[in-house]
């Protein structure tokens, strides 16, 4: 039996656990996800090693593991390899896409172009990451260029040729935009992403049949697209936002087809007009 003194510690301490699993729950993060960061954190301390710490922190930005996905722990992990090893393969690449995701396009640029003097074309998703940085910059000139280059390493990478037609329609390329995503069909006709950026593409071209003719292919296939198929399209992303990024992707496939069937309308009128 206990006694009154231990009981009384016992159910404080009792209590202290529920508590720590309630507050988890609330804010999202699961009890044993903690305390599995928390032992990661206390073995790197007793045995520092910048490969450990790398791959903790690859555990933490897999996209494809909704219950390990912390892109603050896998940021944490990445900086104590750095710290103890930053010439770790890799890891400014992974700095760099988790500042990308962060929105700090600065300190994105300034880490994947570290990891291109670190590794050069025996790393050639770096330019892939540089492009998409430099794209969401705004600089569309140069991101187009390190998309091509990707593209030599691996020319039927469907994700690499629908950013570069992204950013070839930014630059006003519809014609280039168009024929990149041509071409990507044939290997992937029933891609979404694929066919929503071709129809936009023939849509600036004035071609508005082809452009509804794509976009209502990309709103068939949108429709039973599922979280895994999101998130294999963006694999940094937090798993948790795929229900909502499928739902957003849904919504501008609609958009494009209002767009489209718009401008097809007044081009019928028009053309009835006489002059």
């Amino acid at each position: 039996m206990f006694s009154s003194r231990v009981y009384q510690l016992f159910m404080r301490h009792r209590i202290k656990t529920i508590l720590v699993v309630v507050i988890c729950a609330l804010t999202g993060v699961t009890f044993f996800h903690t305390i599995e960061i928390a032992l990661e954190k206390t073995s790197l301390a007793l045995f520092p090693s910048a490969q450990r710490a790398f791959d903790y922190g690859e555990r933490h930005f897999n996209a494809r593991t909704r219950g390990e996905y912390d892109i603050v722990a896998a940021e944490y992990f990445f900086g104590k390899a750095a710290d103890i090893d930053p010439k770790t393969p890799y890891l400014f690449h992974e700095l760099a896409r988790i500042a990308f995701l962060k929105g700090d396009f600065e300190v994105a640029m300034a880490l994947i172009n570290s990891q291109i003097d670190l590794m050069g074309d025996s790393a050639p998703n770096s330019y892939y990451i540089r492009a998409l940085i430099e794209g969401y910059k705004g600089d569309y000139v140069a991101s187009a260029e390190d998309y091509k280059y990707f593209l030599k390493f691996q020319p039927t990478n469907w994700a690499a040729v629908n950013d570069y037609a992204w950013v070839l329609l930014k630059a006003g390329k519809a014609k280039e935009a168009s024929d990149a995503t041509a071409r990507a069909l044939e290997w992937f006709p029933e891609n979404p992403w694929l066919l929503n950026t071709h129809a936009t593409a023939r849509y600036e071209l004035h071609d508005y049949e082809g452009a509804l003719l794509s976009a209502q292919k990309a709103s068939v296939e949108v429709a039973t697209l599922s979280e895994a198929e999101w998130l294999q399209a963006y694999p940094g992303n937090d798993p948790k936002i795929a229900d909502r990024g499928i739902v957003a992707f849904q919504k501008a496939v609609r958009d494009n087809i209002h767009s489209i069937t718009l401008a097809l309308t007044t081009s019928a009128v028009q053309s009835t007009v006489q002059p």
